[in-house]
């Protein structure tokens, strides 16, 4: 079956409409504005960001269909056969910085790309998955978060949960820290076995299950009260989530590699954070817990 690139980006717009949606009914004092752009090597897309609510300090969702010829050496390192073929990338990818501290960021990603090479047959994959950073972690919303991922996954084999369960701790990790981003989630790409439907399928599974992760942990820690003790750990925290984005993460190296809206890719940056010089939590703490319990590859659903 040939890919339907139509019904993929009805699917993404889709998406990004009903998480704006939601998240505009949790925090209307924050609506998002949206910024829509044009790539000048071809394509573009909508970025819709929210800022100044009491949920969201900061919360993009982006929607983004590009193309061209030739891949940046993020895509092509891997495919050098693909490194001159006509191409299209189209996702939706968001981060959600909440004000409060005890609210986790959180980050998802579906994508489709395609390159169709002057000699053979178009050569397609999907790829994405959601995670979860915590900066003061609860259990039970962990196991909440991993609960949903995992039956997400269920129908479509046993092992799938497991497998991209595994990818995402190998995925979302600080080598020069030696952690995890935060506690996880699905993390899969480069998705083509068992057909065009069967992958397409999944993939709208994993971007369709992202509010039933969220929400009920948004809900349940808002409201929370906080000092500013936990705000500055919060601050001191981001600064992970900079080094990975800048660092390692492949979607942000191929926006601006191929030339995409600079701020649009960067939008994943939060908009307040602290960097100290070889800062140690306080033993015993609750921030010493993070780094001691949680920022580590884990069995969460068979441990907690």
């Amino acid at each position: 079956m040939q890919p339907d690139k139509p019904a993929v980006l009805d699917y993404l717009r889709t998406l990004q409409r009903r998480i704006t949606d939601r998240f505009g009914e949790l925090d209307p004092g924050g609506p998002f504005r949206t910024d829509s752009w044009q790539r000048p090597g071809g394509g573009g897309g909508e970025t819709r960001i929210s800022r100044g609510g009491t949920l969201l300090e900061q919360g993009g969702v982006g929607f983004s269909h590009v193309m061209g010829t030739g891949l940046p050496p993020s895509a092509s390192q891997s495919r050098p056969e693909l490194a001159g073929a006509r191409w299209e990338a189209m996702g939706v990818s968001l981060v959600f910085h909440p004000v409060n501290p005890y609210v986790p960021t959180t980050h998802l990603n579906v994508r489709f790309f395609i390159a169709e090479p002057d000699q053979g047959p178009p050569v397609w994959w999907f790829g994405g998955g959601f995670d979860l950073t915590p900066y003061y972690p609860f259990d039970e919303d962990v196991l909440h978060w991993h609960r949903v991922a995992r039956a997400t996954c269920e129908p479509f084999g046993p092992q799938v949960y497991d497998e991209h369960k595994a990818w995402c701790d190998r995925y979302f990790f600080l080598r020069h820290r030696n952690e995890t981003r935060g506690i996880g989630g699905l993390f899969f790409d480069d998705l083509n076995d068992g057909g065009f439907e069967r992958c397409f399928t999944y993939q709208q599974a994993v971007g369709n299950a992202f509010l039933d992760a969220y929400v009920p942990i948004v809900e349940r820690r808002r409201s929370l009260p906080y000092t500013d003790r936990e705000r500055q750990f919060q601050l001191y925290r981001r600064g992970r989530y900079i080094e990975f984005n800048l660092v390692y993460d492949r979607g942000t190296l191929f926006g601006l590699q191929s030339g995409g809206r600079t701020e649009s890719i960067l939008m994943s940056l939060p908009p307040q954070v602290r960097f100290e010089y070889d800062w140690h939590p306080e033993p015993g703490s609750p921030e010493a817990r993070l780094y001691s319990d949680y920022l580590r590859p884990r069995d969460w659903l068979g441990e907690l």
